[in-house]
């Protein structure tokens, strides 16, 4: 009998944690269901002709102060991308930034978040600053290195550096790995450079 009842009060305890686990991951999906859609009707409202783009960056960040880690993350890159899109560079950069230096995205996106900066940043930063931050996303492995390399090969040209820029565009070109559109660019820039 004395068993019987702790064995009775464990059980318990365990359907008490699995109902709590279902209801917590039925919140959880119930929040990202939201989220993906108060994002599609946003993505859609700007992608629509006459849209107002600083509004719906300004939607994107309302989306990303209360959306679960993925689409925060989606929102904030968008927002970013709406700034830069309608001229406000300081703050797209600012935006980029603040993602690439956020312990708690994704690796990934920090990295894509520190690509699209640089890019942003080819006529206004630093070219020694842009190089560095870039440079380790450039590898042979990284995901994000053709984007990253293009954006190298810009910095360099713009410096004057065009044998370190010509590096950058043979590596493009050479990589099977290089999107098309990325790859018709760095043929275009070395055909520029009487290539």
């Amino acid at each position: 009998m004395r068993y019987g009842s702790l064995l009775a009060g464990a059980l318990l305890l365990v359907l008490a944690g699995v109902a709590g686990w279902q209801g917590w991951r039925w919140y959880e999906n119930r929040q990202a269901g939201q989220a993906a859609a108060q994002f599609l009707t946003v993505a859609q409202q700007a992608a629509a002709e006459g849209a107002d783009m600083r509004a719906a960056a300004e939607r994107f960040n309302a989306i990303a102060a209360e959306a679960p880690p993925g689409y925060r993350t989606l929102a904030r890159l968008r927002a970013a991308a709406l700034l830069a899109e309608t001229g406000q560079r300081d703050e797209a950069l600012a935006a980029y930034n603040a993602l690439a230096g956020d312990g708690g995205v994704d690796s990934l996106y920090r990295d894509l978040a520190t690509v699209l900066w640089g890019l942003h940043a080819v006529d206004v930063a630093d070219a020694g600053e842009i190089t560095a931050r870039l440079t380790p996303l450039a590898g042979d492995a990284a995901p994000w290195r053709a984007s990253a390399r293009e954006v190298l090969a810009l910095v360099a040209l713009r410096a004057g550096r065009n044998a370190e820029a010509r590096g950058h565009l043979q590596a493009l070109l050479a990589d099977a790995a290089t999107p098309p559109g990325i790859r018709e660019r760095a043929n275009r820039l070395m055909q520029g450079m009487g290539s």
